[in-house]
């Protein structure tokens, strides 16, 4: 079996507050979804991404983030397949989280890069969108 790449880093605006849940064995699970836009000469493009996230970190992503949060989301692609209520075969592509980072203040307040199980600081800077080269 062949050891391939599966590498995605993506910063965006979640599009919906995220949902966390519980699943039966008591871990959480985080589902959001991402906007990444991009501009090229005159014209721009946005692409929408859906996002999970596991445990500790997912809890943390619904917890500070909301609708309109901007995040930068490293992780991997993950193809699902299952049968609908018709039966109809359906499937999805989603970025499952490895790390994220909360690029927005929340409360008045900047967060660092949070990587599954920390807490994020209360009084970190990382930097503004000025920074940013895109």
């Amino acid at each position: 079996m062949s050891n391939d790449l599966n590498r995605v880093t993506i910063i965006g605006r979640l599009t919906r507050d995220p949902e966390l849940k519980q699943i039966a064995s008591g871990t959480a699970v985080c589902n959001f979804s991402i906007a990444n836009g991009r501009k090229f000469k005159d014209k721009e493009d946005t692409s929408f991404f859906d996002c999970i996230a596991w445990g500790k970190l997912g809890e943390l992503v619904a917890q500070y983030m909301k609708k309109g949060s901007k995040i930068g989301v490293d992780g991997r692609l993950q193809q699902r397949n299952w049968g609908d209520k018709d039966g109809k075969k359906r499937s999805t592509v989603e970025i499952v989280a490895d790390n994220v980072q909360f690029l927005d203040s929340v409360s008045g307040q900047q967060k660092e890069p949070v990587a599954s199980g920390q807490q994020p600081p209360a009084d970190f800077n990382p930097f503004s969108d000025d920074d940013v080269p895109f």
